[in-house]
């Protein structure tokens, strides 16, 4: 599969090099390169990529801070000057961490661990069930019998359609084990069954007699999905 990437990078030489490195590999390809990361937040706005290698020292508008504010399920690469990031940067869950300067080599590894991820979010595909820690054991649900995901502090609780079950699982955890074209966050407080949804109105869900709201931040990609639901 082709990996769309962009690279966000406001030394120009680091950039070139970057570019470099990103067309000898055929399975990347390369949407755009920006040298600032307010043009990148807009760009990620509009467009879903795979990929991003960022830089994280630019200016007034910094790799974390843009990763922090864009709506993005990209894959992230740091690529920095600076080691004392590092932590913060695994924090956000990004892919690999590349200390400047980095050879070819180190960057295959890097863009390795990318293809690799993929191939197992390609697996979550045909995924039918996952396994939830509750109290001191693993329960299994079935994916078709969830109907939605409610935040409650530092719990999640999974309603489906017969009982419901407390974990400290994270939506992040969720968001890793089950395809978002069956289950998707619609609200940092909640993620929606789509095929266990009634109706929808202005920005409310209505799963039988739950009303589900949704927010700015998951708007766009949540009716992108359910335009494509079914075809």
């Amino acid at each position: 599969m082709k990996i769309n990437c962009i690279i966000v990078e406001d030394e120009p030489l680091a950039l070139e090099r970057t570019k470099a490195y990103v067309l000898k590999l055929p399975y990347l390809n390369l949407l755009a390169t920006f040298d600032n990361g307010v043009d990148a937040l807009m760009f990620l706005k509009t467009t879903a990529i795979d990929l991003i290698f960022l830089d994280i020292n630019m200016g007034e508008f910094s790799g974390i801070q843009l990763l922090e504010s864009a709506n993005h399920k990209a894959q992230v690469i740091f690529t920095t000057a600076y080691n004392e990031y590092a932590i913060k940067g695994f924090d956000l869950s990004i892919t690999d961490y590349l200390l400047k300067p980095f050879t070819f080599e180190r960057f295959v590894q890097a863009v390795d661990k990318v293809q690799n991820k993929f191939t197992k979010t390609d697996a979550t595909a045909d995924k039918t069930f996952l396994f939830v820690k509750t109290e001191y054991r693993l329960e299994k649900i079935l994916l078709n019998e969830i109907l939605y995901i409610e935040g409650m502090r530092d719990y999640r609780r999974i309603h489906t359609a017969t009982k419901k079950i407390m974990t400290l699982q994270t939506f992040k955890d969720f968001e890793k084990e089950i395809p978002s074209t069956v289950i998707c966050r619609v609200h940092k407080s909640y993620m929606v069954a789509i095929d266990k949804i009634e109706s929808v109105e202005r920005d409310r869900i209505k799963l039988k007699d739950v009303l589900i709201p949704i927010s700015d931040t998951y708007r766009k990609s949540f009716f992108e999905l359910i335009n494509h639901a079914g075809k």
